[in-house]
């Protein structure tokens, strides 16, 4: 098992501690990667215990240990329910998911996630899928990337770069991280390793749709979840965090409910009134984890028709 040179596991005594894990119970860990928080959850269960771990990336699947109790899903997480009703599993009694970019992938100078190398404008976590970062910037018309960078990159000048974006591609090559950079430095803005981490967490969660999967899991985690299950989810950046932060106050389920005239009522107890971060120590060894915000919410136990809190 690489986790050691794969991925740091952020806030691993916090995750487990909100998991309140019992033992023979049946774990979800919906981002493996370098299984440091699976290992954990592991740790903690007896031998009728389980975990089921997903992550897309096919490179995780060469850190799942040889234990009987984990069973590991080549998939994206917004496929929860589907691939745990396969594994006939109806409910479970925990779901962590840790939302950040794993060192190795940054590290890994071809998948195209980092500006420090030089490779394809690729960015995607499953390689299986066609769309990578270079199809959005040659294919894309100005006004999406204009609102891809202002939304996901939150980009000063984002109606700039879309233009010139447009305009290079037809006269230059944006294949290569280098390519992109050159073709694009006449607009950027202040400090240009922070400008350009921006420009490609917006392309990263375009391409592989990361709030949309986001939200996807976040809606079946309140049917697969046991009464007093407990969801934990770190987040490492300010949109993310907000669609959790609404999720678990049930904000989305009452913007639709309000059509109807009632007033929803959210399936879960926010444990966190506001989110752990990490400590000092830890962001001295594990810089990575700086950004990271951590909340925990418990599914509400459903009692004589009222929500016992």
């Amino acid at each position: 098992m690489q986790q050691g040179i794969y991925h740091v596991p952020v806030m691993l005594q916090q995750v487990i501690d909100g998991l309140q894990i019992n033992p023979s119970g049946i774990y979800v860990d919906c981002t493996f990667g370098g299984g440091g928080h699976s290992k954990a959850i592991l740790d903690k269960l007896n031998k009728e215990g389980k975990l089921i771990a997903f992550d897309q990336d096919h490179d995780a699947k060469k850190n799942v240990p040889d234990d009987d109790r984990i069973t590991f899903i080549p998939q994206n997480f917004r496929h929860l329910q589907r691939f745990l009703r396969l594994h006939k599993i109806n409910s479970v009694d925990g779901i962590l998911a840790d939302l950040g970019v794993s060192s190795y992938q940054f590290d890994k100078a071809e998948r195209g996630f980092s500006t420090r190398y030089n490779a394809n404008m690729d960015m995607r976590m499953d390689q299986r899928q066609e769309q990578s970062a270079i199809d959005i910037l040659e294919k894309y018309p100005e006004g999406k990337l204009h609102k891809i960078f202002e939304q996901y990159g939150e980009v000063t000048n984002s109606k700039t770069l879309a233009k010139i974006i447009t305009e290079q591609r037809n006269k230059t090559s944006l294949q290569t991280i280098a390519d992109f950079k050159n073709a694009v430095h006449g607009v950027v803005k202040g400090n240009p390793n922070k400008y350009f981490a921006q420009v490609f967490q917006a392309l990263r969660i375009e391409v592989n749709d990361e709030l949309g999967a986001l939200k996807e899991m976040l809606k079946q985690s309140s049917d697969v979840l046991k009464e007093g299950g407990c969801l934990v989810i770190i987040t490492f950046h300010s949109l993310e965090d907000r669609i959790v932060k609404n999720f678990l106050k049930g904000v989305e389920d009452a913007k639709r409910d309000d059509v109807y005239g009632i007033k929803a009522e959210s399936l879960f107890k926010v444990i966190t009134k506001k989110p752990i971060i990490p400590g000092d120590e830890e962001i001295k060894q594990n810089p990575r984890a700086r950004s990271a915000k951590l909340r925990i919410a418990v599914r509400k136990i459903y009692k004589t028709n009222n929500y016992q809190n």
